[in-house]
């Protein structure tokens, strides 16, 4: 999996077996902070692309993208390999002092 940083941001590109999309997408929303979702051919063409609201409970997201999913399945029926992007939101990395012992 490669990654770049951009802002706050870190986007994550793998590539992964059209069969196993749904459930890679379903453990990565599952595992939070995810900010948006990148659907591409294993060209790079984007043929997905799912903004998802910060801060919305994991439930709540796999129930919003119930229609997003279904047209996953059909992708996934089509292409034998695609590249899915993960943006997530990174907290900024907080200084802590140095004590002195």
């Amino acid at each position: 999996m490669s990654q770049y940083r951009s802002n706050r941001n870190i986007t994550e590109r793998a590539t992964v077996a059209g069969r196993d999309l749904l459930e890679f997408l379903k453990a990565t929303i599952a595992e939070g902070n995810v900010r948006r979702l990148v659907i591409r051919k294993a060209n790079g063409t984007p043929l997905l692309d799912i903004p998802l609201t910060a801060g919305v409970a994991v439930g709540g997201a796999l129930t919003l993208l119930a229609p997003f999913l279904a047209a996953l399945g059909a992708i996934a029926a089509l292409f034998t390999k695609v590249q899915v992007d993960v943006q997530r939101k990174v907290e900024p990395r907080q200084e802590r002092p140095i004590s002195e012992d």
